[in-house]
């Protein structure tokens, strides 16, 4: 269909249909008397961009989701949303505390922690394009909201971000990509917030989580040893995540790094090894498939 039809059916204005046709984003034939011709599959993406630009997505935004059919992209701007909708909350939070007469200078720390979230929340989603990076954007999110004061922070902050500029790609094979990419897909900023809290809660009383989920462990430590278990794609991708963190730097440059930066996720750390000597003397069958190299692989498997 022609240009003025295709405003009345997708509700954008002409002059949108042109520039987005102009960046791009839709590539209509042209015909003999130079109208633009609309198909269908124009169309459906143009209804597409409709919906995207009421979500305020931005053009390079919905030219990446657009772009991307396994809907990689879309969650990522869904969880960069999600971001900027907490730090708005906290912002607001903040002209409140101004309004009920806390002074100027007392709100600077707090402004300064909103900025070194933003900075090293979002480098952490830019740096690890793909599954691996989602991931680690989510683990580590709730951990970046302290503003870096101290040299040794400093320090620290350079060495996470020299890493995440040269860490090696973290390839995986079609099968496991879209093994990750289904289990995952469920998971945003608010689910990933509920997962972290409950791995807290189970290293805050480590003997109560192994009380309550005897069962589950004894019957996890006798899937481990299974043929089903070694073909599986879990035991693969456990596997590879396991290799890359070794071999990439991620156990002994990345986590060290991020424990000096983050005084919490230092403590976060701490409670971890602590819960992971429970584990291991309780079910030491776990220490037989190789102990890993930081607490998190066991804690949080």
């Amino acid at each position: 269909m022609l240009i003025h039809q295709a405003s009345e059916e997708t509700g954008l204005t002409k002059k949108a249909i042109e520039y987005y046709t102009q960046q791009g984003l839709v590539s209509p034939s042209v015909q003999d008397n130079g109208y633009r011709d609309y198909t269908e599959k124009e169309m459906e993406q143009l209804r597409k961009i409709y919906v995207l630009r009421k979500l305020d997505v931005s053009t390079e935004e919905i030219r990446a989701i657009l772009a991307d059919a396994s809907g990689a992209a879309l969650r990522a701007v869904s969880i960069r949303k999600e971001l900027a909708h907490r730090r708005d909350a906290a912002k607001k939070a903040i002209l409140e505390t101004l309004r009920r007469g806390t002074s100027y200078e007392a709100v600077r720390e707090s402004l300064r922690a909103l900025d070194q979230s933003k900075t090293i929340t979002e480098k952490l989603l830019e740096a690890f394009p793909g599954s691996y990076g989602r991931f680690v954007c989510l683990h580590f999110a709730r951990f970046l909201n302290e503003p870096v004061q101290t040299g040794e922070q400093q320090a620290a902050f350079e060495e996470v971000r020299s890493f995440l500029d040269h860490v090696p790609p973290f390839a995986l094979s079609p099968e496991l990509e879209a093994y990750l990419e289904e289990g995952t897909a469920w998971i945003g900023a608010e689910q990933a917030a509920e997962l972290l809290e409950r791995t807290k809660c189970s290293m805050e009383n480590p003997d109560a989580f192994l009380a309550d989920n005897r069962a589950f462990l004894k019957w996890y430590l006798a899937y481990q040893q299974s043929d089903a278990y070694r073909e599986s794609p879990a035991c693969k991708l456990t596997a590879a995540l396991r290799e890359f963190q070794r071999s990439s730097g991620y156990n002994t440059v990345f986590i060290p790094a991020m424990r000096r930066l983050s005084g919490s996720y230092a403590a976060y750390y701490r409670q971890m090894e602590a819960a992971n000597e429970k584990l291991l003397a309780q079910y030491p069958a776990l220490r037989e498939e190789g102990e890993p190299e930081r607490p998190e692989e066991l804690v949080e498997s």
